[in-house]
């Protein structure tokens, strides 16, 4: 009796386990890290333990957004979804309720051991991740809202780590836009839709790809050896690149050619045929692509080593996404 009981109750484990993992959709916490990495390099600071908050702040509120999307979709997944954990009867929704309310308190818990200016950014950005799941995902607004709360999370890096944001207001821009693209494309993954959706993102690759790599350094004001006075290079020279720049423009480039490659050719096959396995894949892709497109912003503001660190988490999760989808 004994030995019959003891793997049913490791296989119900088992499944207990997969059932969340789906809901919270596991691989997809990959691509978290490297917002608040990227946040960080952009104020030209090294990743410390604030950053570390900031992470841990970051991959709760995201796994908050997990578990109150599939709440909030419980019903319309019944008849889209079946085999969603929710409408399956593996979680049942008053759990993944509750776990949203822990991650959230949690996540905005662990911004506030990082200061206060982390804290201002994880409040706004954990309304908007409930904003968007409770009312905001069906409307003309959601995926603005939710690159938003992508372009916030990567500014709680850089608040977590210094204390200020503006510097990371550009790549915040950029990876929002991103994600809005990406968000577009979602919308039509369990019915297929037109073919608009994924040419945009195939269009909004392709922009953000040349954004990113282009030479960002402007010209800089040097000073004259005789005089010590300050002078403004003229016309379209470049000032002499010190050592190191050549990593810099060689990391950004290699990674802004993975964002490219990730993201290109699923966008292209679903514009071509926008059905739901292929819009599925090209959402899987979208999501992927934001490590690369994460470690190339990192790679321009000169934080080499943050983003190898954020590179090496794109296989990892491409292993994990083999076992759960991240859709």
């Amino acid at each position: 009796m004994a030995d019959g009981t003891a793997p049913c109750a490791c296989a119900s484990r088992s499944r207990r386990r997969r059932a969340w993992a789906e809901l919270l959709r596991l691989p997809a916490l990959f691509s978290v890290p490297g917002d608040a990495l990227a946040g960080a390099a952009a104020t030209g600071s090294a990743p410390g333990s604030r950053t570390l908050l900031a992470i841990g702040s970051s991959l709760c509120l995201y796994e908050a957004g997990m578990a109150l999307n599939d709440w909030a979709d419980r019903n319309i997944d019944a008849v889209e979804r079946p085999h969603r954990p929710l409408p399956s009867g593996r979680v049942r929704p008053a759990a993944a309720l509750t776990a949203a309310c822990a991650l959230t308190g949690a996540g905005l818990a662990l911004a506030a051991s990082a200061g206060r200016p982390a804290l201002a950014v994880a409040a706004p950005l954990a309304a908007t991740v409930w904003a968007y799941d409770l009312g905001l995902k069906h409307t003309a607004a959601g995926p603005v809202a939710m690159g938003a709360a992508r372009g916030l999370d990567l500014l709680l890096g850089a608040a977590a780590t210094t204390g200020h944001a503006r510097a990371a207001l550009p790549s915040a821009a950029l990876l929002g836009t991103h994600t809005l693209a990406v968000t577009m494309v979602s919308r039509q993954e369990a019915r297929g839709g037109s073919p608009l959706a994924p040419l945009a993102a195939l269009a909004t690759t392709a922009l953000l790809t040349r954004q990113v790599t282009r030479r960002s350094a402007a010209p800089t004001r040097g000073c004259r050896p005789e005089t010590g006075t300050a002078h403004r290079l003229t016309g379209p020279r470049w000032p002499a690149l010190h050592p190191g720049q050549d990593n810099v423009a060689l990391f950004t480039t290699a990674f802004g050619a993975a964002y490219a490659a990730t993201a290109a050719r699923p966008y292209f096959h679903a514009a071509l045929n926008p059905s739901p396995p292929l819009t599925q894949r090209a959402v899987g892709a979208g999501i992927r692509a934001t490590i690369p497109l994460q470690a190339s912003l990192a790679a321009r503001s000169r934080g080499t080593a943050t983003s190898l660190l954020i590179a090496a988490l794109a296989p990892l999760g491409a292993r994990f996404a083999k076992k759960v989808s991240v859709t």
